[in-house]
């Protein structure tokens, strides 16, 4: 265990009974909290080709060594949650909202931001304006292409029209969405909205362990603009 950060362990119950294995990381003891009141949950990718929240764990110990609390949970269906993995994703909505519910309530957190990783930025993006305590949303790679939006197309109307800051992070060589199709669906969106393009990178390149270091950084900037 790093002494950089601390890890507990949970299982947080959500409203329609499924039983969710959640994961907490904190600033470790040398390490300055930097904002006491937020904290960042984070959504892993699809859970039908294997997403769970072990995918996740560099960007939250990252998070948690640079003095916030962030919070990864397998969804239904996933490890040692119960319940069964929804193909579009609109079950997994609700685990979204109860690990959110339960964070702010027994952490004592008042804000939340959302960070959705793949398939998993569609299905926060569905919890954003669910949650009142809510401040933000970060997309790592979000879905938007033609193929993908078969499965998570009904998603898409959620975040496009909540008023919520939100920040879009891709690379241009991703697989599911080009850099033409996120901005025609950008141009829509209400509120405030923020894309960072990484030249070059594909989709599942990006969400490797290499780009984390990178990914902390952009949350991190996004965080002190709220």
């Amino acid at each position: 265990m790093s002494e950089n950060y601390r890890l507990e362990s949970f299982t947080v119950e959500g409203s329609d009974g499924v039983k969710l294995r959640t994961r907490v990381f904190k600033p470790g003891a040398g390490v300055e909290a930097k904002d006491g009141n937020l904290g960042i949950v984070l959504v892993h990718p699809y859970s039908i080709l294997g997403g769970s929240q072990g995918l996740l764990k560099g960007l939250a110990s990252l998070l948690a060594q640079n003095g916030y609390t962030a919070v990864t949970f397998d969804m239904r269906g996933v490890g040692r949650s119960t319940g069964r993995a929804s193909l579009t994703g609109f079950a997994e909505v609700k685990d979204v909202v109860a690990v959110s519910n339960w964070l702010s309530h027994s952490l004592s957190l008042p804000r939340i931001l959302l960070v959705g990783s793949s398939a998993g930025a569609p299905i926060a993006g569905s919890a954003v304006d669910q949650i009142e305590q809510v401040i933000g949303y970060v997309s790592i790679g979000y879905p938007f292409g033609m193929t993908a939006s078969i499965l998570f197309g009904r998603h898409h109307k959620a975040i496009l029209q909540s008023p919520k800051p939100k920040l879009f992070i891709m690379g241009t060589q991703d697989g599911f969405t080009s850099v033409k199709q996120l901005r025609n669906k950008l141009n829509s969106a209400a509120g405030r909205v923020e894309t960072h393009l990484i030249d070059g990178v594909g989709h599942f390149q990006m969400e490797g362990p290499g780009y984390d270091v990178q990914m902390v950084d952009l949350i991190i900037k996004f965080i002190a603009s709220l």
